[in-house]
């Protein structure tokens, strides 16, 4: 009798992570699918086998809330009303009398076209669409849940919860006693308690709109019922401009071009060049906002002014370092191109006496003056677009090809740890591509001596790019740590800013074989603790300290090599 092999949970949801990309290729090649139909079950089926920590209770008869407050905060508002979504390439909706909807937790335009029709730009790549059909996945299994409770079995008619509901979302405006007995009703439809019902009702809240939550459930409900009473399903489309663009770097290109041309304008081609991945306020704060706020804050430390400008009250505070950065040489780039990635320019030569917080060499020549570049966040596969076409020489009509004398790229990032908690630090030695056999081993300038002695944790190790963070379980997480892997934390776009990285400077040679590289992520979330996942919340002012003590670490290394150049 033969051995019969046993496979793991870790092994299995390798697979169905692998199931879930090659299905959502294929479906986007064919041009549409029908989530809840035949060709939308190998998806089901893979997340359900999967069941991310970032989705709790999907598994589960019972309705999963937070993982609900999660994926709404990252699709467009109203999508739960929509029975047809089309995912679209930069198609020019905004020259029409569309308003953009604009997720508060992604930055992608959308498109309310009628009462049935919501229309999702697509310009940062792949990973935009895995993440948009995972979410939606979730949704539409949440929906069904809430369609197999309500539904009477072999009839069509509703239990009386959801007549009661329905009647609460009929009305303008609900007293507190109303409002209560439609909680009640619908957490008998979610097979949740009232008071775990009621505390996520105050999250979805607005002033605009009260009862939000209810709103939600009822449209989730109701096109899954008539799916299942009339046949008529939902679908998703993807244009054919959109099947023909990916992969182009169209919006990567176009970014690029911009950005060159201004330093181009500006003369700053031809100067050292540090490029910095980063948030767009914290460079520019620790360059500029300690001395611009002396007269506010005399002795108060960084920390506490850093902490002051993360305030969206202090809008004041953040305008008068700002507008002394701008007098200092700093250039803002407004991305216009699709990427959503702003920029930021800052010329170290026009920065004036007494305004910077670093100093330079005392008589560096202006041309060795550096620039320091910063960009915001890319998302996913969208960080090898954007640096493989950042890294490509300017091409001038008047000089040929200009190559950028780029002396260092540093990365900084948010990322989910799998040791420690929320803020803590990971300080990568490599990035392993999940799903692949590719790694990328390089010498980080970066080192975890760098960050001891401030209250904080911190991991050096491999770091794993996900293809997405909503798809990953506990059991693949835990391989990945307690193996020789060695993995120390997850993020999204590791991998492919070392990609583009590597192959401008050890293949094509468009930009020096020594450049400096320096990469470190602060702690989002940890997906191994129960309630650790990104789902419980944001990190608030914990993300201060880490944000701040990275990008001043990057920049003394920067400063400190001014006159090693």
């Amino acid at each position: 009798m033969k051995n019969t092999r046993v496979t793991t949970r870790a092994q299995e949801s390798t697979n169905a992570i692998e199931r879930l990309y090659i299905t959502m290729r294929h479906l986007f090649n064919r041009g549409f699918y029908k989530p809840m139909g035949v060709s939308g079950e190998t998806l089901r089926n893979a997340l359900l086998q999967l069941r991310p920590e970032i989705y709790g209770s999907i598994g589960e008869e019972k309705a999963e809330l937070d993982g609900l407050v999660y994926v709404l905060e990252r699709l467009p508002e109203g999508i739960e009303q929509c029975r047809f979504i089309n995912l679209t390439s930069d198609e020019g909706y905004g020259k029409a009398h569309f308003a953009p909807i604009i997720p508060p937790k992604r930055r992608r335009n959308c498109y309310r076209i009628d009462d049935e029709q919501m229309n999702i730009e697509i310009t940062r790549g792949r990973s935009d669409i895995y993440d948009i059909l995972t979410h939606l996945t979730f949704l539409f299994i949440e929906s069904h849940k809430i369609c197999k409770h309500v539904l009477i079995e072999d009839t069509e008619e509703t239990i009386r919860d959801w007549g009661k509901l329905e009647a609460a979302v009929q009305k303008k405006k609900l007293s507190l006693a109303e409002r209560e007995v439609a909680l009640i009703h619908t957490s008998n439809i979610l097979n949740r308690p009232f008071e775990e019902v009621l505390e996520y009702h105050k999250k979805f809240a607005t002033k605009a709109e009260p009862e939000k939550f209810l709103h939600i459930i009822y449209w989730m409900g109701k096109l899954a019922i008539e799916e299942e009473v009339t046949g008529n399903k939902r679908a998703i489309t993807f244009t054919s401009m959109l099947r023909e663009r990916l992969g182009h770097h169209i919006h990567g290109e176009r970014w690029a071009n911009t950005i060159k041309e201004v330093m181009a304008k500006n003369d700053l081609l031809s100067r050292p060049i540090h490029i910095i991945s980063a948030n767009m306020h914290s460079v520019m704060n620790s360059l500029f906002a300690k001395k611009a706020l002396a007269k506010e804050y005399p002795k108060d430390g960084s920390l506490e002014i850093y902490k002051a400008l993360s305030s969206h009250q202090n809008h004041l505070l953040q305008k008068k370092v700002s507008d002394i950065a701008r007098k200092n040489g700093m250039i803002t780039i407004d991305d216009h191109t699709g990427t959503n990635i702003d920029v930021q320019i800052f010329d170290l030569a026009k920065i004036g006496e007494d305004a910077c917080c670093y100093d330079l060499p005392k008589g560096l020549p202006q041309e060795e003056k550096p620039v320091i570049f910063v960009m915001d966040y890319a998302f996913g596969e969208q960080a090898y677009e954007t640096i493989d076409e950042l890294l490509k020489p300017y091409k001038s009509k008047q000089k040929g090809d200009v190559f950028l004398d780029v002396a260092s790229i540093s990365i900084m990032g948010k990322a989910g740890i799998l040791e420690g908690g929320k803020g803590d630090l990971m300080i990568p030695s490599a990035h392993i591509f999940e799903g692949t056999s590719d790694n990328y081993p390089f010498k980080n300038e970066l080192c975890a001596k760098d960050f001891q002695g401030y209250g904080l944790e911190v991991f050096e190790g491999a770091m794993v790019t996900v293809l997405g963070t909503s798809l990953q379980n506990r059991d693949i997480l835990k391989f990945f740590h307690k193996s020789t892997w060695n993995v120390i934390g997850l993020e999204m776009e590791g991998v492919h800013y070392q990609k583009a990285i590597q192959s401008a400077s050890k293949i094509r040679k468009s930009i020096r074989e020594d450049v400096k590289v320096r990469y470190a992520y602060y702690a989002s979330d940890n997906p191994l603790e129960t309630g650790g996942t990104l789902a419980s919340g944001g990190l608030g002012t914990t993300g201060v300290k880490p944000t701040y003590l990275i990008t001043d670490r990057i920049l003394e290394q920067i400063f400190n090599s001014i006159h090693k150049i």
